[in-house]
């Protein structure tokens, strides 16, 4: 159903490696700042995300979700990931992207490539996300990689970082 890369101007996105864990553990996943949107906490160890890997492999066998790394095409430095995850008609999709990478227009170049071939499948004509109502970096992400804002979903999603109570979000989509 999806590649298992995907080439932009400047980046690759694909399957997570085993390899990978030590990566993603150093770049993004104990650092407090980038996952205070997320669902889940910081890794404390490079075993959790050692865990974290595993699962993702285990998405791609069962075909339930396709969690991307994202890399830098010229060196293959690893700076985050996005997943896409369809389901019947439908297909929704979250992201993290390392500090350093922040606000270079990264993330929306991976988005705009995921949306794309999603939209490209016949079964899927809508392609949705969600952020954090104060998450307005993620916000212009999903909008620069065309996708609207729909509305305002309540008491929505428990982001851990910031709350044990479930917050408010901003959903946005895309369809064909």
């Amino acid at each position: 159903m999806f590649p298992e890369s995907i080439e932009t101007q400047r980046l690759l996105l694909r399957k997570p490696l085993s390899k990978d864990a030590d990566s993603i553990f150093q770049a993004y996943a104990q650092d407090r700042e980038v996952t205070r949107y997320l669902e889940w906490r910081p890794h404390a160890s490079v075993g959790t995300t050692r865990a974290f890997i595993a699962n993702c492999q285990s998405q791609w066998a069962s075909a339930k979700a396709f969690p991307y790394v994202i890399t830098k095409k010229d060196n293959g430095e690893l700076l985050g990931m996005i997943e896409i995850r369809p389901n019947g008609h439908r297909a929704n999709f979250g992201f993290v992207l390392a500090r350093p990478y922040w606000g270079r227009g990264l993330m929306p170049e991976a988005a705009s490539a995921l949306v794309s071939i999603a939209l490209a499948q016949p079964s899927i004509f809508r392609v949705a996300a969600t952020c954090d109502v104060e998450n307005s970096a993620s916000a212009r992400v999903l909008e620069k990689a065309g996708l609207s804002r729909e509305g305002l979903l309540r008491r929505n999603i428990i982001h851990p970082n910031i709350s044990p109570e479930p917050r408010d979000s901003l959903l946005y989509a895309i369809t064909r």
